[in-house]
């Protein structure tokens, strides 16, 4: 064990670096969120293989060395446990949000707020039904739909009157055709992030 004891004070320092801001919110960095989840089983079993799925094939070198660092000092005693798991976990998460290519802002402790379609994507898989996920995001879709296009008719009566009345129309029509093309993108979208070809040319303002 005499090999691992050093490694503690290379969890320390790790610590002090990977530690960020607590503004950044994102549902792979919560202690609560499935990437710590699985990394506890992991660490539980003594077996990396639950975590692996979370990271790119050329870094899973990088997150196995981590792993049997964390195992190795674990057994130092319940301090030495506790600072391992954590490293560990931050290690993880900071590997996985570079293969997104995403920031690494820390991690974020249980409870931390997350946006409510992810949430609600996470009750589905639990639940094994889409069909709660569908109503959310087709209600909030419809309700942006619905509300951006009130304002163009409302702006579309007065356009004629004025310049200013007919820019407020405009800025209303583009506002409205953009989210109608994020709409149809993203709805267009395969199950691979491929967009389904379009018979038309996209609509840019």
């Amino acid at each position: 064990m005499r090999d691992v004891k050093p490694f503690v004070g290379l969890v320390v320092a790790g610590l002090a670096l990977l530690a960020g801001p607590p503004t950044a919110r994102a549902h792979c960095d919560t202690i609560d969120g499935p990437v710590i989840k699985d990394a506890r089983a992991a660490l539980a079993s003594r077996d990396v293989t639950p975590v692996l799925k979370w990271v790119k094939p050329d870094v899973e070198a990088e997150i196995r060395q981590s792993f049997a660092h964390a195992i190795a000092v674990r057994a130092l005693g319940p301090e030495a446990r506790g600072l391992a798991d954590r490293f560990f976990f931050e290690t993880l998460v900071r590997i996985h949000r570079q293969g997104e290519g995403a920031p690494y802002t820390g991690l974020k402790e249980a409870g931390t707020l997350v946006d409510p379609a992810i949430a609600a994507v996470d009750r589905a898989i639990d639940a094994g039904s889409v069909d709660a996920l569908a109503r959310l995001l087709t209600g909030k879709a419809d309700q942006g739909l619905r509300e951006r296009f009130d304002r163009v008719a409302k702006a579309k009566a007065h356009a004629a009157t004025s310049v200013e009345r007919g820019r407020d129309y405009v800025a209303a029509y583009v506002e409205l055709t953009h989210y109608a093309e994020r709409l149809h993108a993203d709805a267009a979208a395969s199950a691979h992030g491929t967009e389904e070809k379009a018979s038309a040319p996209a609509h840019h303002h």
